[in-house]
């Protein structure tokens, strides 16, 4: 077809031990929203590289045509001058630059060498009001939430004269609403002729703007779906290779006393000590349970978390947390963890992994006493352990001695899991155990639970997926503003429930969540 911009033929890339991509084909054409979806591993983010010189020409075999010529990219700034231009996950901003030094770096508004403050400050302007921002370009990054973050890199896509944007995963640290805007200045972008390729694991995202939808499995391409075809359960299915009919796997609940319980809960912020962060916040689990957190991005949920796990987060902190009805010191990470509480973060990036390790180290870390005698590591010991529980979780790895940063984003949460696992805990706090991994890897997270739950564990666990909280959880907390205004059986929870609560977000809507249980 004449209109088509971008074609990648047979394109096969190997790292050592794993062929990542064989023979994969995509195009894109112009003025298009393009979407590829997969299962974590599947190539994605392998694919999209090797188009924006990430993976230079040479590296890979199979060819890459933009605008009728051929491309042999030796970096990223080649891609770039083309009009090809990258944004990935984790976002390319220096926290301390300004919006519009961050907008112009590499790419500076200068005559002669040097660099023409205004003109910086007037074109980046322009670019942030096609983005729909507000700021003042001399804004320091640091000051705005990860939403506008977002837009200041689309921003300085832009301001590159983009005709290919890359965006992988955009959204997957996005509120609903921030989501919203991001996928409404792709459809706006759409209509001023410039082309997307957007990789998300959120099928409802994909399915609202793409007009096409290319599925990779096991690096190899599957199908490229038109807007008439595009299906929730046709993109699973060519994703996983199987029909995911029940999202959640079947659980039978044996729930017994309470094991882990925190009261009046007061922790306050730790850059600003006079503002309450937790305000008296007072949760329970049971043998056996898992209980939920629900709340919008900003409520305190990880706060929290992180307060109760060592406090790890927060300061001038007050109340009580008991296990099997004794208090516990949980003042630092180490005796939280001696008291058999665990904390997979959120970050699992930046707090839950050392990235430049490989696996067998990771998944010891947090008990090395279990691989060790008279303070020295057995390394038969730890290789076995590593290879039970990459088994047991089902790592997808070449070896335990695979570097856990080379691993697909499903495949390191496993990691985090059995680090925590080994560690043997009889609490276990997850927070957002599924964000940015695909549908077939959540679904063998949420096996793991149910695991869990069955050997007489107790669950808390956030997550900003409600239909998640809804699927998994027996019990669920709604906070908002660093309170719990609601709790409610989940077997009686909805969205709607939950979502009026924290809209109301106070104890009135606590005292609707008591009626609703009382009344059934």
């Amino acid at each position: 077809m004449d209109n088509i911009i971008l074609e990648m033929r047979n394109i096969t890339k190997t790292f050592p031990g794993v062929k990542a991509l064989q023979d994969v084909n995509l195009d894109v054409r112009a003025g298009e929203i393009h979407a590829i979806v997969g299962e974590n591993g599947a190539g994605k983010s392998t694919l999209m590289k090797v188009l924006s010189g990430v993976y230079p020409h040479g590296s890979y075999d199979g060819s890459i045509k933009f605008l009728g010529k051929e491309c042999r990219f030796s970096g990223i700034h080649d891609s770039e001058r083309v009009g090809i231009v990258i944004i990935h996950q984790e976002l390319a901003l220096v926290p301390l630059l300004s919006i519009a030094e961050n907008i112009f770096l590499g790419n500076e508004q200068a005559h002669f060498g040097v660099i023409d403050w205004n003109a910086a400050r007037r074109r980046a302007g322009e670019l942030l009001r096609k983005v729909g921002l507000g700021e003042d370009p001399d804004t320091l990054i640091t000051n705005i939430g990860v939403g506008k973050q977002q837009l200041v890199e689309i921003a300085k896509a832009l301001a590159k004269q983009v005709k290919l944007l890359i965006l992988d995963e955009p959204t997957a640290s996005l509120s609903e609403k921030d989501s919203d805007a991001l996928l409404n200045l792709l459809v706006e972008f759409r209509e001023q002729g410039i082309a997307s390729i957007l990789i998300s694991h959120k099928l409802n995202e994909v399915g609202k703007v793409a007009d096409r939808i290319t599925v990779l499995r096991d690096g190899r391409t599957i199908e490229t779906l038109e807007k008439d075809d595009i299906s929730e359960a046709r993109i699973i299915t060519s994703m996983v290779g199987r029909s995911l009919d029940d999202r959640f796997p079947p659980r039978d609940p044996k729930i017994g006393e309470v094991v882990f319980e925190v009261k009046d809960w007061v922790v306050h912020h730790p850059v600003h000590p006079d503002r309450v962060a937790i305000k008296n916040v007072n949760v329970n689990v049971r043998r056996g349970e898992v209980v939920g957190i629900a709340g919008l991005m900003g409520s305190g949920r990880t706060e929290f978390a992180m307060s109760v796990f060592g406090r790890a987060w927060g300061t001038g902190i007050s109340g009580e947390v008991s296990l099997h009805g004794k208090p516990i010191d949980v003042s630092t990470v180490g005796r939280a963890v001696k008291h058999g509480i665990a904390y997979a973060t959120e970050d699992r990036k930046t707090y839950g992994l050392n990235l430049i390790d490989h696996i067998k180290h990771n998944v010891t870390v947090a008990n090395l006493k279990g691989v060790s005698s008279a303070g020295i590591i057995d390394d038969m010991r730890e290789l076995n352990v590593a290879n039970d529980y990459r088994k047991q979780t089902n790592i997808r790895s070449s070896s335990v001695y695979q570097v856990t940063g080379n691993l697909s984003g499903g495949n390191q949460q496993k990691v985090v899991l059995s680090k925590w696992l080994f560690a043997n805990p009889e609490v276990l706090i997850l927070d957002e155990p599924t964000r940015g991994i695909d549908v077939g890897a959540k679904y063998e997270i949420y096996t793991i639970i149910n695991r869990l739950a069955e050997q007489g564990k107790s669950i808390l666990m956030i997550s900003s997926e409600m239909p998640e909280l809804l699927g998994v959880c027996d019990r669920i907390y709604v906070m908002n503003e660093g309170r719990i205004v609601g709790e409610l059986p989940a077997g009686e929870a909805s969205q709607e429930k939950i979502m009026r609560m924290i809209v109301r977000g106070d104890g009135n809507a606590e005292e609707e969540g008591k009626k609703v249980r009382t009344a059934s």
